[in-house]
């Protein structure tokens, strides 16, 4: 049976690179659809050869539009160069289209690989029922099959009909090895579009005669429109519409981008700052240090901490509100057309976008398309859709097509953040200086409790793929303290991970110079027995977090001197189903650590592509040295202090250190890749700062 797909997105191919920029558009012609093979949602063949792969995930720079078709492509046996890629908008069809969570590749994988193996496996059915000969004595070959004994071959192309006839197999078979696509360094198919400026990205969208709008919101968090005066403002260039389309929200559209965001500034608005307006940073620091414990959950255990003797060693960690920053400020283009609406966005979260817009237009979610166009990182800001929102309820307001674009003020001041935390940890060690008992206490707020999900085990959701603990220490007690922020809260690259790593890291490393060890060789006793931790519904492997370990301490040189004045830090962890290391090399510059040399190593499976790997973990050095050393959201009055780059600083690039990528060679299934080399770095680097100035770094950002 044939599954048939809902209409994607138009598209334009970039030239000699076989991808499908898709915007917008009709479905296929109906003869096309008759003659086309298309065995699932994922794949089409048409007569003339050519082999359209869809991807239901959104690219945002890590490289889902060339990574996944090639899990297809590679089961398929397709010549890579005759691939084309549509890009998927909100669908029934793929299941979950969330972007996020590391999750592209590992969840999408066996799904992918099944696509490809069943037509793979009806192509040769169709080219065996044409000559008369049995489907096992042909094979597939670079978009080909084959029948060896007599020297014939038909094109996919040539097939496409006739295998669209061909019943279409449950459970195919997969390849086991040889693999010719996946495992290699293919150069991504959006780079030449990115090159030459042909790569639409959300805030490059245009549609004809539509409009432009900037939105006033309220900057205290919880506050509310309370009054406005659009009187001088309606009479400025452009401008066509003024007025409120939120509690906390007034609209300002005009004829340009430029025009509305002066129109905007120009605008009037008399805020009720709510009760909030006196909260600060301080004051939340002092929240979390007060809170009653008493109510802590316990989410991990093994032994019994209370009953572990030996010398006690305590700690206690801190981190701040972080914000996502992607380079592309929120943006979204919507058009209400009275019984539909279409919505253009860069979004991580499409049909979260289309069932949340849907009830508040009037329209129920199978009237509301959305597309996605490529973003301009997300790092899961774009797990949010307030943009999509605010678009489609302004289209209807004005009844025309129009596009919301966000400042990047407008991004800082008015976003979601990743949580503050505390942490408190205590360990016993024994007369040789090892762990038999360890206590992790995390005490912070809760991202999906704030949205309304429930808790699983008494803790956020997202801890079983974010927070693990692997060294098989005799006594392990893991708690969680949740407590209430008026602060927006969302999900932001690693999310808890960085938090529980940056702690718990940090507090190994302090076992181990109370131990009189060094730490790396410290780390390496407490895994070197094999042993498998089940947590939630996961199990960790000891070796495994071992192994990379090792590969990223050999890389580093570990055991060679350092010259003087170069120090290093070591860390490592596991989350979203991998598993990463990291070793840091710096030297302090005015009190302040220079980082000169990363080198990072991950177990995420089998590798896709290990170019894009490459690029994944030089992106996680970056943005995880940037949270380490200053990043870090504060609050006066209500108000986020930071409004852009000046104050909320990435690192620049020449502060950027050499990076060494590193990978261990696994046929494991693929398993997170774009957050996991996040979490190790910053408790590497505060180690290293420890090797460098003996001063222990307890609280982030460094910089501070």
């Amino acid at each position: 049976m044939t599954v048939s797909r809902r209409a994607f997105l138009k598209t334009s191919t970039a030239a000699g690179t076989g991808l499908v920029i898709g915007m917008h558009l009709p479905s296929r012609g109906q003869a096309e659809a008759d003659t086309a093979f298309s065995p699932n949602a994922y794949l089409t063949i048409t007569p003339d050869g050519k082999i359209t792969i869809v991807v239901a995930r959104s690219e945002m720079g890590q490289g889902v539009r060339t990574s996944l078709p090639m899990i297809l492509a590679e089961e398929l046996e397709a010549d890579w160069k005759q691939i084309a890629i549509e890009q998927a908008g909100a669908s029934t069809v793929f299941g979950d289209q969330t972007t996020g969570g590391s999750a592209s590749v590992r969840t999408t994988w066996e799904p992918m690989r099944k696509a490809g193996a069943q037509a793979r496996e009806m192509l040769i059915t169709a080219a065996a029922q044409q000559w008369n000969v049995s489907p096992q004595a042909c094979k597939a070959v670079d978009s080909f099959v084959l029948h060896a004994a007599s020297g014939r071959k038909l094109g996919y192309g040539a097939l496409a009909t006739a295998a669209a006839k061909v019943p279409v197999p449950e459970n195919p078979p997969f390849k086991t090895g040889g693999y010719k696509i996946v495992g290699k360094s293919t150069p991504r198919l959006d780079t030449p579009s990115k090159v030459n400026g042909s790569a639409v990205y959300g805030i490059d969208f245009r549609v004809p005669n539509m409009k432009y709008a900037a939105l006033a919101r309220c900057e205290v968090m919880g506050g509310k429109v309370a009054d406005f005066d659009a009187s001088a403002v309606k009479q400025m260039p452009g401008v066509s519409f003024v007025d409120k389309i939120s509690d906390s929200a007034v609209a300002v559209v005009a004829d340009s981008t430029w025009n509305a965001i002066k129109a905007r500034r120009a605008l009037k608005v008399t805020w009720d700052e709510g009760p909030n307006k006196n909260l600060d940073s301080a004051g939340i620091s002092k929240s979390l240090h007060d809170t009653d414990e008493s109510k802590a959950v316990k989410f991990f255990s093994a032994g019994d901490v209370a009953k572990a003797e030996g010398k006690r060693v305590e700690a206690v960690y801190e981190l701040p509100f972080m914000a996502h920053a992607p380079l592309e400020p929120g943006n979204c283009t919507a058009h209400f057309r009275g019984t539909e609406c279409e919505v253009w966005a860069p979004t991580q979260v499409p049909q979260d976008c289309r069932d949340t817009i849907a009830p508040l237009i009037g329209l129920k979610p199978e009237q509301v398309k959305v597309n996605i166009t490529l973003l301009g990182g997300g790092f899961g800001r774009r797990l949010e859709h307030d943009y999509a929102v605010e678009a489609a309820l302004l289209s209807k307001a004005i009844n025309a097509p129009v596009k919301i674009t966000w400042t990047r003020e407008d991004d800082m001041r008015c976003s979601t953040y990743r949580p503050v935390s505390l942490h408190k940890l205590s360990a016993t060690l024994d007369a040789n200086g090892w762990p038999v008992a360890f206590t992790h206490r995390i005490i912070g707020p809760s991202i999906n409790g704030q949205k309304g999900s429930q808790p699983v085990q008494g803790v956020d959701a997202d801890f079983p793929d974010e927070c693990s603990f692997i060294y098989p220490i005799p006594n392990v007690a893991l708690e969680f303290v949740m407590t209430e922020t008026p602060v927006p809260l969302g999900w932001m690259r690693s999310v808890y991970a960085l938090q529980m790593a940056f702690a718990s890291e940090s507090f190994v490393d302090e076992l181990a110079a109370a131990a009189g060890k060094d730490p790396l060789a410290y780390r390496l006793h407490l895994l070197a027995k094999d042993t498998d931790i089940k947590y939630f519904d996961a199990t960790w492997h000891t070796s495994r977090l071992r192994s990379v370990l090792q590969l990223a301490a050999e890389k580093a040189e570990w055991q060679k001197p350092l010259p003087p004045g170069r120090h290093r830090g070591v860390a490592c962890f596991g989350c979203f189903s991998s598993y990463a290391a990291a070793v840091i090399e710096i030297s302090m510059e005015g009190g302040k650590p220079r980082v000169h040399r990363v080198v990072d190593a991950i177990d995420c499976g089998q590798v896709v592509n290990p170019n894009i790997l490459d690029q994944q973990i030089h992106s996680a050095v970056v943005y995880g040295l940037t949270n380490a050393l200053r990043a870090q959201i504060t609050i006066e009055k209500g108000r986020v202090v930071q409004s852009n780059f000046n104050d909320y600083e990435p690192l620049r690039m020449n502060e950027s250190p050499k990076v060494e990528a590193h990978f261990v060679s696994s046929t494991e299934a693929p398993s997170g890749a774009g957050e996991p080399p996040v979490p190790p770095l910053a408790p590497a680097l505060c180690n290293a700062i420890y090797a460098a100035t003996k001063n222990r770094i307890r609280k982030l950002p460094i910089q501070s």
